[in-house]
């Protein structure tokens, strides 16, 4: 796990650079309109290759697809790609960004894998460009199990003297779970010595609980947020880009989370790389993950959940509840 840690801390390293380098980082919309950056594809060029080193026979699948640097538009973002991978590996070529990029499945054809890796290089990309929340994830998935989960957060910094989140330190965390071994956490700028355990909170009340929500409307429904949380009897609710969220509730720092159907994207089902390395984190702190309907994830389908629909995640103890409000508000 350690040569796991250590490329993470890299892509943490490169993501930073990358977003303190550019006022706005090269951007291409893809064509479900959401963004891809320089930076999503420089991390997963050096995350791929990182884990072809080491696991060489075990797959990936991935969010993001070399096809953009084909085109004419993409070729002059290959030579930033190249420029910033290049101090990680000195040997990189254009060549092997487009390998490596590629090693990262972007459908079903790993559907039957017994075992693979599954990477979202920034989850969150809007929170990047906003210069807010995102993270790296990655998590290992064996039988349709999730066995392993990390998280990078390069703007959400672990404090072990207070055992709380900051986002006033640029440092970052990196959060890690083994299925049956608990969930740990340290700051980015701590050898893996420091790792330390976390868990969810031990709120029952709701009226002492939070919600964590996406930021973006079109990942969630906002209106019927608001409804949800009244009806469970939580007053807060917080909007937080990408999985940061899962380290949150597994620190114990708030207490649900949900991912309701858009209005806009009524037919939408999660990615698998939005979801696998957070879930194994949440629940190997205590916590509990299931879609909107109280059903576990089903990580059998391919690159996306679609046995399942929506996101619910708690800290366990609100889990029964939030799962029949739902019902009730028909979310």
């Amino acid at each position: 796990m350690n040569e796991i840690l250590s490329f993470l801390r890299e892509a943490a390293d490169l993501t930073r650079r990358i977003q303190n380098d550019f006022i706005t980082p090269a951007t291409w919309e893809k064509k479900d309109k959401s963004p891809v950056t320089v930076g999503d594809l420089a991390v997963q060029t050096l995350v791929a290759a990182r884990l072809e080193a080491l696991y060489p026979d075990v797959p990936l699948i991935a969010e993001e697809s070399a096809d953009l640097l084909l085109t004419d538009e993409g070729k002059r973002f290959l030579e930033i790609i190249l420029e910033y991978v290049a101090k990680y590996i000195p040997d990189v070529t254009a060549e092997k960004v487009v390998k490596w990029i590629s090693r990262g499945k972007h459908d079903d054809s790993l559907r039957d894998a017994p075992r693979f890796w599954t990477l979202d290089p920034i989850d969150g990309t809007k929170g990047f460009l906003r210069k807010e929340q995102y993270a790296t994830a990655l998590a290992l998935i064996e039988n349709g199990q999730v066995t392993l989960g990390f998280l990078t957060t390069p703007n959400l910094t672990w404090l072990p003297e207070t055992k709380e989140f900051t986002t006033d330190q640029a440092v970052g965390s990196l959060v890690c779970a083994k299925r049956g071994d608990g969930t740990r956490v340290v700051p980015l700028d701590r050898g893996d010595d420091a790792l330390e355990p976390i868990h969810v909170s031990a709120h029952a009340d709701p009226a002492e609980a939070s919600v964590l929500r996406s930021v973006e409307a079109g990942h969630t429904n906002l209106s019927q947020m608001d409804v949800l949380c009244q009806k469970i009897g939580v007053t807060r609710n917080v909007g937080m880009d990408s999985q940061a969220k899962y380290a949150m509730l597994a620190a114990g720092k708030s207490d649900l989370l949900f991912r309701l159907i858009s209005a806009k994207m009524p037919d939408y089902k999660e990615k698998i790389w939005d979801q696998a390395a957070g879930s194994i984190i949440l629940e190997e702190a205590g916590g509990r993950v299931t879609d909107l309907d109280g059903k576990p994830l089903n990580f059998t389908q391919g690159y996306t959940l679609k046995q399942n629909r929506g996101i619910c995640a708690s800290n366990g103890l609100l889990h029964d509840r939030a799962v029949q409000a739902i019902e009730e508000i028909g979310a």
